[in-house]
């Protein structure tokens, strides 16, 4: 059994589509208004349980601080994975006395495409204690990958170190992806698998995906991914030293971009299914055109339904 852990932030989003970005200090009418649980990890969890349907020799879990477990907020959260839900919640952390949620507000603008998001946690972030509980409930001898929102960057430093110390057989991976958090290079050099943001890489005077995954230091051995939107990504093997650039397939009709909040998780879910599922014998190569695929697919639709069933409709049986 493998077991797949996800650490990272639970927000419920309140997503207002306008028809263009408004001025300050302006009315504007939403043309619609959705409200759905996001964060990063969660949104991964989301599609992975849909992409390991049928494989049961992975186990993914939550690691995210939650309100408290009885508060309508937190069954809101865990609901909204289904009922049938393949993800463990037996690792949140839930803070006695909080109600409410972290809270994602986003704003869409039908004339460029872009995304605004404002953000607001009264939830106390996990501490190196809390996590370490959570890593002694694994053994030695179980196999682990363990996936961390680059957040909080000294903490998770605290708890990759941590990881490594405890759990030596461990693999960690780890997204690399707001610009002008600092820490975020040093938690890259501690893991083995990177993912960049386009956003993060551009911040850091990267022109390309190339170029940011061969300026950027990493672990010996390790990989690194760099999302870039219409072009793709690119995946570059400390080992080999050699750079993939897998651009975006073209599509007859072109491709629509109908929701492109948690494009990127979904690379990470893709990528994520194909390092740990067991019964996949992909080289890098199949797994980042997988990935991005499988991103591509998600833009074109409202949230993240679906997207295992069409994808192996797409690219075979998962």
């Amino acid at each position: 059994m493998k077991h797949l852990i996800l650490v990272g932030a639970c927000y419920l989003d309140t997503i207002l589509s306008v028809p263009r970005y408004p001025d300050e200090d302006s009315k504007l009418r939403a043309t619609s208004l959705k409200i759905r649980r996001g964060g990063n990890c969660p949104n991964s969890l989301q599609v992975l349980q849909q992409l390991l349907d049928g494989h049961d020799d992975v186990r993914p879990y939550l690691v995210s601080c939650l309100p408290e477990q009885s508060s309508p907020a937190t069954r809101r959260v865990i609901a909204s994975f289904g009922s049938n839900t393949r993800v463990d919640f037996r690792h949140c952390i839930y803070r006695q006395g909080h109600t409410e949620a972290a809270s994602s507000y986003i704003i869409r603008s039908e004339e460029s495409g872009s995304r605004t998001l404002v953000n607001y946690n009264d939830l106390p972030e996990m501490t190196t204690r809390e996590f370490e509980d959570i890593v002694r409930s694994f053994s030695a001898d179980q196999d682990t990958w363990w996936h961390f929102e680059g957040r909080i960057p000294d903490t998770t430093l605290d708890c990759i170190r941590l990881l490594r110390n405890t759990l030596p057989a461990a693999q960690i991976s780890v997204e690399v992806e707001k610009p002008g958090r600092q820490g975020l290079p040093e938690l890259a050099a501690e893991a083995d698998v990177v993912f960049y943001s386009r956003t993060w890489a551009e911040s850091r005077g990267h022109k390309s995906a190339e170029a940011c995954l061969r300026s950027e230091q990493r672990r010996r051995g390790s990989l690194g991914l760099c999302t870039w939107g219409a072009d793709g990504a690119a995946a570059l093997s400390q080992s080999s030293g050699g750079c993939l650039c897998c651009p975006v397939e073209d599509q007859a009709g072109g491709i629509s971009v109908v929701d492109a909040v948690g494009a990127g998780d979904t690379f990470i879910a893709g990528m994520l299914y194909g390092l740990v599922c067991p019964k996949k014998a992909w080289d890098i190569s199949q797994n980042v055109r997988f990935a991005v695929n499988l991103a591509t697919l998600k833009v074109q639709r409202e949230g993240f339904d679906g997207l295992g069933a069409d994808v192996s409709t797409a690219h075979g049986a998962l």
